[in-house]
């Protein structure tokens, strides 16, 4: 059976791809687990060329894949639930359970951090009556995404709360947690769905129809763009940090399998790497590939760090697999439409 041209034309790029995959394949978050003094971000260190050199291959490799993508009509080359015979019917019904998954994934670490007196990730602890006083506003916000109660007002209020933590714990790290505003306006515009209390006590709270089309893509951007701030604040930016983690956890593995690279290389195609998944899905490039291969890294380290890695990725672990499935036209929105507010016309 011969490969179709295009596919041809791409493979090289999905081996490159793989190559850079390779040295970050042992990754987390840095900030959360290293231990002392954190070595701080300076500006200086955007403007590095050790940083440079690793935006300028990012920006290329993006280019390159963006080219294809288009070229392949938007089509992503791991097929859809329709190639393996899903129906509209079944498709709509998925869709009223997407509410339902991406609020658990976001309940559970706000529950847990929110009992810690942490804000949106283990390394962000604010100090006394902040941590109290926004770990029970954490927790109020985790129970309403649980079962799906004034979840409207709890997304505004998760906007607020995103707001308020730039100026207790800093931009930076706040940052480093956009998919949490991602959150919070995607479930502003969809609601908690047909399976929620919001359903069966406060109707009047569901989203219009011209709402409700909106708030996927914006996640997906809002955790790209966070994959993005990430690379450079852990690893592209501030090298120190990333050393630092490296030697109280030696993950470099290179050595072990043949292709020894020294830790500020590997610190280099692990930020990069990460800065490649967070422009593909940012810009939603073989979406489907992308978050294939990111699982792939972050699950690596989860037998190390265990729980509280596990906890503090929920969230990306609930986005990708519903990003997964979904793919932005104008049938998936009217079947999301259709499956949340249980018909199809936007007014």
């Amino acid at each position: 059976m011969s490969i179709p041209r295009s596919g041809r034309i791409f493979t090289p790029l999905v081996l490159l791809l793989a190559c850079f995959a390779g040295p970050t394949a042992a990754q987390a978050h840095e900030k959360w687990f290293v231990s002392g003094e954190v070595p701080a971000l300076a500006a200086g260190g955007f403007f590095s060329t050790f940083c440079l050199t690793a935006v300028a291959a990012a920006l290329a490799l993006t280019a390159v894949a963006e080219f294809f993508w288009r070229r392949r009509g938007e089509r992503d080359l791991i097929p859809g639930p329709e190639r393996l015979g899903a129906t509209d019917e079944g498709m709509a019904r998925f869709y009223g359970w997407v509410p339902v998954v991406i609020g658990i994934h976001f309940a559970v670490p706000l529950l847990v951090l929110g009992v810690q007196g942490r804000l949106f990730s283990p390394n962000n602890v604010p100090a006394a009556p902040w941590n109290y006083l926004l770990g029970t506003w954490q927790i109020a916000i985790a129970l309403s995404f649980l079962y799906g109660g004034m979840t409207r007002v709890f997304a505004a209020s998760l906007a607020v709360l995103w707001v308020v933590a730039g100026f207790v714990v800093g931009w930076e790290t706040t940052f480093e947690n956009l998919h949490y505003l991602g959150a919070a306006v995607f479930f502003f515009c969809k609601g908690r769905g047909p399976h929620s209390i919001d359903q069966l006590l406060f109707p009047r709270l569901a989203p219009s129809p011209a709402l409700a089309k909106h708030g996927l893509k914006l996640l997906r951007i809002s955790m790209g763009v966070g994959f993005v701030f990430v690379a450079f604040t852990e690893k592209l930016a501030n090298p120190a940090l990333a050393l630092t983690f490296l030697e109280q956890f030696p993950l470099n593995f290179t050595g072990a399998v043949g292709f020894p690279l020294s830790n500020a290389a590997f610190i280099w195609f692990a930020g990069t790497t990460e800065l490649l998944i967070g422009l593909f899905l940012a810009f939603g490039i073989f979406p489907r590939v992308i978050i294939i291969a990111a699982w792939g890294i972050i699950n690596l380290t989860l037998t190390l760090f265990s729980w509280v890695e596990l906890v503090g990725h929920l969230p990306i672990y609930g986005i990708m697999a519903v990003l997964l499935v979904w793919a932005p036209s104008e049938k998936t929105s009217r079947l999301m439409r259709r499956g949340i507010l249980g018909r199809d016309a936007e007014t």
